[in-house]
């Protein structure tokens, strides 16, 4: 079978992701052809200060953006702009169908606001540059995560909370995380509301599960929970009959997630034309180049996922 060929976006240089690309070469060449949008200039210097040799069959790319001094752990504008541009040339040969899917090493959202890039994040980027509803997906096989809202103060989860967009997020999240067993929903407020005593968001939530029912026509099947107490929902004994779960909000699903599942945990974008994975950790400026061991289990988990369903 021939491999696909998958464009590795490479991230903050300032940070560790280079690091992780180099160090995990070799494993991720024997899973798939990775093309790295990162220039020679760069990928030069830093190997130099990682002390890291460069492999002979380490594709790169010519004019990503200016080259700059890398500064290890600084946040800075040239290494958002750099990050950002790798970022986009990826998202290019994905949409010219010259790779088969995009795998993204950790960015620093303060470098990208000081390049001026408007985006917070990947996820923010590829719903513009799509024109589609990207859905932020995060775990592993045991566990799946999908943030109904994302990054967002929490004061303003719960008027996010309304019937037709969580209708067409459930509608878009079952189609293409395609899940094989029931959907775990989370309700908002503390017991789910405790049937209005704590709050009503979860008749909201109700009636968008039961939209989301009719709509995909699934007779004598239970596609999604009522909206589950979020306290128990990722007990072991609850956790056992689920391997999807939709929470309200960014720390209500990514928190218990990444006390289970840190290491191996990764971040995919669902419902867009393109496939795009990525770690689920930061740029991890304090240790970057430093000579410490920087574990690449969730990058390798990226690449697999791609493997598994591109």
């Amino acid at each position: 079978m021939q491999k696909k060929k998958v464009a590795i976006s490479i991230g903050d240089l300032n940070g560790i992701g280079i690091q992780l690309a180099l160090e995990n070469h070799e494993t991720i060449s024997r899973l798939v052809e990775p093309l790295y949008c990162i220039n020679p200039t760069m990928l030069t210097q830093a190997a130099t200060k990682l002390n890291l040799h460069i492999p002979d069959d380490f594709q790169t790319i010519e004019n990503i953006a200016p080259s700059f001094e890398i500064e290890p752990g600084k946040v800075s504008k040239e290494s958002g702009t750099y990050a950002y541009a790798s970022f986009v040339k990826a998202v290019e040969l994905a949409k010219a169908k010259e790779v088969d899917a995009v795998t993204t090493l950790p960015i620093h959202k303060k470098a990208w606001e000081l390049a001026g890039v408007k985006y917070k994040g990947h996820t923010d980027a590829l719903r513009d540059f799509f024109d589609a509803e990207a859905i932020m997906m995060l775990g592993c096989p045991q566990m799946y995560v999908a943030l109904y809202t994302e990054h967002i103060p929490l004061k303003e989860v719960a008027n996010s909370i309304n019937e037709a967009d969580l209708t067409r997020f459930l509608i878009d999240f079952y189609r293409t995380a395609k899940p094989t067993s029931t959907v775990a929903v989370l309700g908002l407020n503390p017991h789910a509301g405790d049937d209005g005593v704590l709050g009503n968001e979860e008749t909201i939530i109700q009636k968008a599960i039961n939209n989301a029912t009719d709509h995909l026509k699934k007779e004598n099947s239970s596609l999604f929970t009522a909206p589950m107490v979020p306290d128990v929902a990722f007990t072991p004994n609850v956790r056992k009959h689920y391997t999807h779960y939709v929470a309200m909000y960014h720390d209500q699903g990514l928190a218990p997630l990444k006390a289970l599942y840190f290491d191996e945990g990764i971040n995919v974008s669902l419902n867009l034309p393109i496939l795009r994975t990525s770690v689920d950790h930061g740029t991890a400026f304090d240790i970057a180049y430093q000579g410490k061991e920087v574990n690449g289990l969730s990058y390798l988990n990226a690449v697999r996922y791609v493997v598994d369903n591109g």
